[in-house]
């Protein structure tokens, strides 16, 4: 059976699940599932290498909280062994009283955060299991036996399934772009930035963590030494995330795509005190998607020189804190960002222009975001240097963006191939900031080159001209 039947086998159980009721749950309590079987893979993978080189391994999860313990036990053959195997209350009862409780305590014994015992913890401490029948449930373990970790093969094809059950998600009655950034737009964002092996890389509001994934597939293909491949595993992506249900899938995405103990944090980055931060926490790179539309409360907003309620804004100027002198973002925001007149736009502006170089905008159409009903642009800066001069690329697409119509990748071709050099084009052009109205610090989206659409017609001059017509045709079918 192939991991995409698998997967939809299990969402079939999980619909008909009283304790499940939508597209989350169906995430959330695939992702725990999945956790323990990777994670009995992982031990299993760690156990043979040690043997080869005539060691020990010191299991992490104790023998009867493994998955072949509990969840799968195997006859000799290998195959389920369905007399040992629990089901329905003795399972349910096994996985709320002995084996979450079990996982959970791991917060509290590991050594430092950094840690894969620590991520079990604080994964487990966040999590409820909602499935309520343990019939339902001996029957997901058995379709989630079948899927395998140890392969470079196992593990594509794994986050290829999990992006997908985010994108569904994401688009669950709720913001799409709370969840899911569409992917084409990260890797492109990924390509301009240019993140090389040795640098930091880090999402303050990293929800699934879809920028850091993208970067790592980036860099994974210019790894070509152990050390480089180590590198990537322990000292490059960084990721804060507020929401719960968000962490725990940042934290299994990145797992899929490749890094065995993500340095993904469960904090408000927000409730950090801006002036607190030191050169040591500064990072080379950020890529960003912060959630915009959201607000503050005031002792929040006390945390920022730059006071507003605006969650967007703030992340804004903790990504502008965050960056090393020399350091490159690619943040994604609402177009409002370059036009609101209030104070706390213009200031931020300000700030930006100053303290960095404001290199390129982006600007994407309505519909890039499913679900979401605003327009984004994509800002690109460095730090360090003011700005001197802002290339702007418009996208213009032929045809409307929406769920059976989304982004893909050829349509910012253009914009890549261009961005390079930041050459003029029917679709972009460079503003100077000495031509910008000191007082507003205007930059609003306006294409020099986009030609002067036709005046609409009056609606008398256009019901003038219905009549004449309906007259003609109905002395055509007269004559006829």
């Amino acid at each position: 059976m192939n991991y995409e039947q698998i997967f939809k086998n299990i969402d079939d159980i999980l619909w008909k699940e009283a304790g499940c009721s939508n597209e989350l749950d169906y995430v959330e309590q695939t992702s725990w599932i999945l956790f323990l079987k990777y994670l009995d893979d992982l031990e299993i993978e760690r156990s043979d290498e040690m043997a080869l080189q005539g060691k020990d391994y010191t299991y992490i999860i104790k023998k009867e909280f493994r998955w072949n313990s509990w969840a799968c036990p195997k006859t000799p053959k290998g195959e389920i062994d369905h007399k040992a195997a629990m089901t329905g209350d003795d399972l349910s009862d096994f996985v709320n009283l002995k084996l979450f409780p079990y996982l959970k305590n791991f917060k509290a014994t590991a050594t430092t955060p950094d840690t894969l015992e620590y991520k079990i913890g604080e994964i487990f401490s966040e999590l409820k299991n909602k499935i309520v029948s343990g019939y339902n449930m001996r029957e997901i373990l058995n379709y989630a036996d079948g899927l395998h970790f140890q392969s470079s093969t196992d593990k594509h094809e794994m986050s290829h399934l999990y992006e997908s059950k985010i994108h569904k998600m994401g688009n669950a009655g709720r913001n799409g772009g709370e969840y899911y950034t569409p992917r084409p737009l990260i890797r492109t964002i990924v390509r301009v930035v240019e993140p090389k092996i040795g640098d930091t890389i880090y999402d303050g509001a990293c929800g699934s963590a879809g920028f850091l994934c993208e970067a790592f597939n980036y860099l994974n293909e210019k790894a070509k030494t152990v050390e480089q491949k180590q590198i990537l595993q322990k000292q490059t992506f960084y990721g804060k995330e507020k929401k719960g249900l968000a962490y725990i899938i940042g934290i299994m995405n990145m797992i899929f795509h490749g890094v065995e103990a993500p340095n993904i944090m469960h904090t408000n980055t927000l409730a950090e005190d801006l002036s607190q931060i030191q050169q040591r926490d500064r990072k080379d790179v950020i890529l960003a998607n912060p959630p915009f539309g959201g607000k503050e409360r005031s002792e929040i907003q006390q945390n920022f020189p730059i006071k507003t309620g605006e969650t967007a804004y703030l992340f804004m100027e903790h990504f502008i804190k965050m960056l090393k002198a020399g350091g490159r973002a690619g943040v994604v925001i609402k177009n409002t960002f370059l036009s609101n007149t209030d104070n706390a736009s213009i200031a931020l502006r300000r700030e930006l222009l100053e303290s960095c170089n404001l290199h390129t905008i982006l600007d994407c159409p309505s519909g890039v975001f499913t679900g979401a009903g605003v327009k984004t642009v994509v800002l690109f800066f460095e730090k360090g240097k003011p700005t001197e001069k802002i290339w702007y690329y418009q996208l213009n697409l032929d045809r409307n963006l929406g769920k059976t119509n989304p982004l893909n990748e050829d349509d910012l071709a253009d914009f890549v191939a261009l961005q390079k050099t930041k050459a003029a084009s029917p679709n972009s052009w460079s503003l100077n900031v000495n031509d910008l109205n000191l007082d507003t610090l205007d930059l609003s989206v306006k294409n020099p080159n986009k030609k002067e659409e036709k005046t609409l017609r009056e609606p008398a001059e256009i019901i003038k001209e219905i009549r004449e017509l309906n007259k003609q045709a109905e002395e055509l079918l007269k004559s006829m």
